[in-house]
């Protein structure tokens, strides 16, 4: 039997606005549509943190037994400048910089992603479709909407008309905003655009003759527009009713709510039963953005080539620091934040090490194994709660470090429990690394190794000043040393 029959998961709904016990369309099977990077620079931390968090619900529902149709978009083509379909595509506007072939900045972009995320040991998508791979799927949802009624042709481009629509369904949904309010604050563009109102977004947009991505359609030579390919995506690759769209919360309007408009005009249903939107990633306190130097790329968190950081950090100390925010808050990213993660995820290998080489004993486990497990489950059903499910592995490591000490014990079956439970949420939910067994991790063990050596000798001469010297110094920089009868061990706290 699969876990899933043995947890109910709720899972917060931006459409609905509070969590709802989750129910997959078709038992044990679950389709998940995830908006993917535009591909015209380097994945940012922001966007990292995005993709992590879908990352882990997706872990988590393999880690339960479903079967997951998880599809992920890599956006190559139609996505303007701003919102209001102005300006140029960002690929194409890249190449023209660079004087490359659109593709040539889709290649190297769409590799720097797929690297940047093998790194921090993601998972791959079951699908991961491309805008471009997908312009006949894109016309013909476009057509069906035209027929309709709901869209209209000006001058080779088609736009969405929001008014129209708005009669018989309700733009806004998914975001709140009412549609006399979007009329209310947007400036009227008479004269500077073949869109009916302001309020409408494009279809499909003519190519000018500059335009060096274009592709022949009913309408004439163009491209698609950036809210369309992800609808012409997820309903071919999970149907028109499917159960969980994902993105970043930057993109619940006007993105998603586009996405929304554009289904029901097309097939008159709700396309997704669960809207999940993670939250925003911030530096020092402010909002990232490279336009004021307030950003950092996640090369240059792992090298500390970067004056945002002391040092470098290995890829699961960040991904551990951010399992400890839940993915709907606001999370903020520092220096000191990470020194501070990197202390806990040593301290939790350290205990998984520990915890390999415990010997059960015959007395009486005086830790409710069992208990302490279904807390855990408890945490990640609950809207994925990871910080609450790091809190009680900490419980965990604590009293591993007791049984370690001698102070706890624990029998054969529930060691065997704690051993599965601790390696299925650390190892494969949570998809942390032990990279503790690197060069430079074990030249600092060593080091200590000489030190404890140095002040046993010096106990042994009746130098105690010196022998407590080490101690205390090594105290100062959250190593700590533990004598016993056994001998002397430390711990890097």
């Amino acid at each position: 039997m699969s876990l899933f029959s043995e947890h109910n998961i709720s899972i917060y709904n931006s459409i609905s606005g509070q969590k709802e016990v989750f129910k997959p369309i078709n038992e044990g099977n679950i389709g998940m549509y995830v908006c993917g990077p535009t591909v015209y620079s380097n994945v940012h931390l922001g966007n990292l943190r995005t993709f992590m968090s879908f990352d882990m619900i997706f872990r988590y529902f393999k880690h339960l037994g479903y079967k997951v149709r998880y599809v992920r978009n890599i956006t190559d083509a139609g996505h303007l400048e701003n919102d209001a379909d102005e300006g140029e595509d960002r690929i194409a506007k890249k190449a023209r910089i660079e004087q490359i072939e659109p593709m040539e900045v889709v290649q190297k972009y769409t590799v720097d992603f797929h690297n940047i995320l093998n790194l921090f040991n993601f998972l791959p998508p079951s699908i991961e479709p491309t805008a471009t791979g997908h312009i006949v799927d894109q016309i013909e949802i476009i057509k069906i909407i035209l027929e309709k009624g709901l869209a209209y042709e000006v001058n080779g481009s088609v736009y969405f008309d929001v008014l129209k629509y708005n009669k018989s369904y309700d733009y806004g949904v998914l975001s709140g905003r009412k549609i006399e309010d979007l009329i209310h604050n947007t400036r009227s563009l008479e004269g500077q655009t073949d869109k009916k109102n302001p309020q409408d977004f494009a279809l499909w947009k003519k190519a000018e003759p500059k335009h060096i991505m274009r592709w022949p359609s009913p309408w004439g030579m163009g491209f698609p527009g950036w809210h369309i390919e992800c609808t012409a995506m997820s309903i071919k690759y999970l149907g028109k009713h499917f159960d969980i769209h994902g993105g970043g919360i930057d993109l619940k309007f006007p993105h998603h709510e586009c996405e929304i408009a554009q289904a029901k005009a097309w097939n008159d249903c709700s396309p997704v039963n669960y809207w999940v939107h993670a939250n925003m990633l911030t530096l020092n306190g402010q909002k990232m953005a490279k336009s004021t130097g307030n950003n950092i790329l996640p090369s240059e968190i792992l090298s500390g080539n970067t004056n945002q950081l002391s040092k470098g950090f290995s890829p699961s100390v960040v991904r551990f620091f951010m399992m400890q925010a839940h993915y709907r808050s606001i999370l903020d990213f520092s220096n000191d934040a990470l020194l501070a993660s990197e202390k806990g995820f040593l301290k939790l290998m350290d205990a998984l090490k520990t915890l390999v080489n415990l010997t059960p004993s015959n007395t009486a486990t005086n830790f409710d194994v069992s208990n302490w497990k279904k807390r855990c489950y408890d945490a990640m059903n609950d809207d994925f709660n990871t910080p609450m499910l790091i809190s009680e592995i900490f419980s965990a490591v604590k009293y591993i470090n007791q049984i370690k000490d001698g102070s706890s014990s624990i029998d054969t079956e529930n060691l065997k429990t704690l051993k599965a439970t601790l390696n299925g949420f650390v190892f494969e939910v949570l998809a942390l690394q032990d990279n503790t067994n690197s060069n430079s991790d074990k030249k600092l063990r060593e080091t200590i190794e000489i030190l404890i050596a140095l002040r046993k000798q010096a106990r042994d001469q009746k130098n105690f000043g010196l022998s407590d010297q080490i101690r205390d110094q090594l105290a100062e920089i959250d190593i700590q040393l533990k004598d016993s009868k056994d001998g002397t061990t430390f711990s890097l706290d």
